[in-house]
């Protein structure tokens, strides 16, 4: 017979979804709409987006107000804390500033936003650039820790 602890343990996905979509609502009022091309979740309890995913966040009205997006993800739903990596981008619909980074957590139970990585914000009039970032989920405020850079644009 063979020992059960000297074998090899099965470390991979226990469920794996396709073409996913999770909706968050408050008292039937859609909040955040969640997508991703695959959903894999572990024995633990985290789930993976390997393949990225794609998030809308709606203000009080029910109109998108934001977007986030990355190359890959992760979710830990013990704590409500996602994890994004690779090409992020967090669009703010209604101020039009769009930011980039390749790493960012979102604290859902929170409402906030944060990286300590090199993060771009591009607005109609400027950039900023800077390293670690704290914002609300939907971009509406923020602060950047280190700004390495502002540029101004005018028309003329």
């Amino acid at each position: 017979m063979k020992n059960p602890d000297e074998e090899e343990r099965y470390t991979g996905p226990t469920i794996e979804n396709h073409d996913v979509t999770t909706l968050y609502s408050d008292s039937a009022r859609l909040l955040i709409k969640l997508q991703a091309p695959v959903q894999q979740e572990f024995e633990s309890g985290d789930g993976v987006f390997p393949e990225g995913f794609y998030v809308e966040f709606y203000d009080e009205q029910g109109q998108l107000e934001s977007t986030l997006k990355g190359n890959y993800g992760k979710q830990d739903p013990r704590k409500s804390l996602y994890y994004a990596r690779g090409n992020v981008v967090v669009d703010n619909l209604k101020k039009k500033e769009k930011l980039e980074t390749e790493e960012l957590f979102w604290d859902r139970n929170k409402g906030k936003i944060y990286t300590d990585k090199f993060v771009k914000i591009t607005s109609p009039e400027e950039v900023l650039t800077g390293v670690g970032l704290t914002a609300n989920q939907d971009m509406s405020r923020y602060s950047i820790k280190k700004v390495t850079g502002k540029f101004n644009f005018s028309e003329e």
